[in-house]
């Protein structure tokens, strides 16, 4: 089996293209991006895919060796399919940004600031603070008994006007004073 060099050289170009053009600010480019990862992965299960062959139905070639590997083309179509997808999806974000703000970049807000500005200082601290964190984790668990647990569980002797009616998973009483099984068809006979 031999490749084109030239099919796997376009496919590399491809995908550092899609990158490259996915990590810009603006929306259309990254759409763009995401258009050439999407035909960079088509190429690629193409190489893949080897030698073109005989279709794989039964009965069609001489050998395992003449038929044309299925799976590939199945792929193919599914990174068709969700290529189309996130491309419409991309596109009607594009619309709605350009909607609202004549533009399509998208810009720092203000965690994003936050975060550029702040300093080792405090992610020094905040590495302390996890380090606390994970070894109080084996020493202490939360709501260890019932009466500091958040939920209550209500029932008919705590309010008058509740009714317990609701099914459970345990045996009624019933079913309890008859473990033999002599009244509900045991085999009494």
């Amino acid at each position: 089996m031999s490749v084109s060099l030239v099919l796997i050289i376009v496919m590399a170009v491809l995908f550092a293209c899609g990158v490259y053009a996915m990590l810009e600010r603006s929306l259309t480019r990254v759409l763009i991006g995401f258009l050439l990862l999407g035909n960079a992965t088509n190429l690629l299960l193409l190489i893949v895919m080897g030698q073109p062959g005989v279709a794989p139905f039964f009965g069609d070639a001489e050998s395992f060796e003449e038929m044309s590997d299925p799976l590939p083309q199945a792929l193919t179509l599914t990174a068709i399919v969700i290529t189309f997808a996130v491309s419409a999806f991309l596109l009607a974000l594009i619309y709605r940004s350009w909607q609202l703000g004549q533009a399509d970049t998208v810009s720092d807000d203000e965690a994003d600031l936050e975060v550029r500005e702040r300093g080792t200082a405090d992610e020094d601290t905040m590495d302390d603070e996890t380090e606390i964190e994970d070894t109080d984790d084996d020493a202490t668990t939360d709501f260890v008994g019932t009466d500091t647990a958040p939920i209550t569980i209500l029932g008919a002797r705590d309010f008058a006007g509740l009714r317990d009616d609701a099914p459970v998973d345990r045996p009624s009483r019933d079913d309890r004073t008859d473990r033999g099984g002599t009244r509900d068809g045991g085999d009494d006979a």
